[in-house]
């Protein structure tokens, strides 16, 4: 292939993937909207506060059981296929609801929850899975960082937008509004130069070839389908053979628990502050925070363009503990200038945290870095659920500050962990890589195992794959 040819190649999925990223920054921005909008009308509906609760946990819920079935889905249908209809159910959903009778609404909306839950997470795990055949090696952090920064910049469109919609149009509006932004989203999926129909095993394609299967590929064909029968336990065994990953996907939950205290906390904090304008504070700190995460995205971007280099593990850690640390600080009664500080130094985090993380797991081989988002959006969404619920609790109690403390402060605890962790593999990697001739022996170990199996990540510890 010719270097003009692999140019051209090069720019047109680039182009390819700009316009799934626009497609999915709209659809974000009906996620946020109908966050709120579906919120508001469960109250309407039902005049029971419960009733929000129960519908918060059935979203997070199927949200948590699609994570789990993710390697498997994938495993049986294309990505491209699955995030279409991903996105073409969450758009049916919200029609359905739109045209349910008046008795049967409030069913719907709780079937309405376990659809949205189980298609965002769906579309979500193989999205972050497949970027790195959409952009090819050494784009990842670019493409992250361009997914991050729409997502951001959504958050903040859906949530400032969402009383003005409701109040001015109302709840049908809101869910047409938001339907339209998944099949705009499904539009630009099938723009992707991949195919949508079923993926088959390589059992399958056997039989087509062959016709018929020896005795011992019979017994290798029973094994791969028990397998396939115990996904999730095989995916763990999977995960725990890759050193720190196994940690760094539990950081990623106890994350999530962090993110729930502050997003519970924040209408509290906020009402102290000035209870005859909460929205204030609220609305001032996550506009400044999605300023703060696409501005580090700009930064990441050059950075890799500059270094062909990506952050990696390591800046996954130390982005943790810098987040972390400024949500408590958030809520420690700073002045206003010193908290919007604080505010921009915590979407920068954050966006750190999400690129560094995703692009990490992106290095691993293609089985296992399905398993490996498909585990984390599970751990996420069990973290967040028990947080939320854990949380609205000790805020009866407890004060904001002190709430987000303690689980901001076990995020810390455990990323400081997760970095001594990282750092010691490192220094370990480095002592190996100063003996003569260990790079070569250990060149031919890796080549005499090609066969063995697919790679562990491959580059120095298994703990910085991304090369960071």
């Amino acid at each position: 292939m010719t270097s003009g040819t692999a140019s051209g190649t090069a720019a047109l999925q680039e182009r390819r993937y700009r316009i799934l990223v626009t497609g999915y920054a709209i659809s974000s921005y009906g996620t946020f909207l109908n966050v709120v909008a579906l919120s508001l009308y469960v109250y309407a509906v039902t005049d029971r506060a419960l009733a929000v609760g129960v519908f918060m946990a059935v979203r997070l819920a199927a949200g948590f059981v699609a994570g789990l079935a993710a390697a498997a889905v994938l495993a049986r249908w294309t990505a491209k296929g699955v995030m279409f209809w991903a996105n073409v159910a969450q758009a049916a959903a919200l029609l359905l609801l739109v045209l349910a009778p008046d008795g049967f609404r409030t069913g719907t909306l709780f079937a309405v929850s376990a659809v949205v839950g189980a298609s965002g997470t769906l579309f979500m795990v193989t999205l972050r899975s497949s970027i790195p055949d959409m952009v090819g090696e050494g784009r990842h952090t670019w493409a992250n960082s361009l997914m991050v920064s729409g997502r951001s910049m959504a958050m903040v469109a859906g949530f400032a937008s969402s009383g003005v919609v409701v109040s001015l149009l109302g709840y049908t509006a809101a869910f047409l509004v938001d339907m339209a932004t998944f099949l705009v989203c499904a539009l630009t999926v099938l723009l992707l130069p991949m195919s949508m129909s079923p993926a088959r095993s390589d059992d399958e394609s056997g039989d087509e070839k062959d016709g018929q299967s020896s005795q011992g590929e019979e017994s290798d064909g029973g094994q791969d389908r028990e397998a396939r029968r115990r996904r999730v336990p095989a995916a763990l065994v999977a995960l725990g053979a890759v050193p720190v990953l196994g940690l760094m996907v539990a950081l990623r939950g106890i994350d999530a628990l962090g993110s729930s205290s502050h997003n519970a906390a924040l209408p509290v904090y906020s009402t102290e502050l000035d209870a005859d304008n909460p929205a204030v504070f609220v609305s001032v700190f996550w506009c400044v925070w999605a300023l703060g995460n696409v501005l580090v995205q700009q930064v990441l971007q050059r950075y890799t363009k500059r270094t062909g280099r990506s952050v990696g593990a390591l800046g996954f850690g130390l982005g943790t503990i810098a987040m972390s640390g400024t949500f408590i600080l958030a809520f420690a009664g700073l002045p206003w200038a010193a908290t919007v500080v604080v505010a921009l130094l915590a979407g920068a985090a954050d966006g750190l945290t999400e690129v560094s993380y995703t692009s990490h797991l992106q290095t691993l081989p293609s089985p296992l870095r399905t398993h490996a988002f498909g585990l984390s959006a599970t751990v996420e969404n069990l973290g967040f659920g028990v947080g939320m619920i854990v949380v609205a609790a000790a805020l009866d109690v407890f004060t904001p500050l002190s709430v987000v403390g303690v689980a901001h402060g076990a995020a810390i605890v455990l990323a400081l962990v997760y970095v001594a962790r990282v750092l010691r593999g490192r220094g370990a990697q480095e002592a190996q890589e100063a003996v003569p001739g260990s790079e070569e022996r250990e060149g031919k170990k890796r080549k005499g195992e090609s066969g063995a199996g697919p790679a562990r990540g491959g580059h120095r510890d298994g703990a910085e794959v991304s090369g960071g």
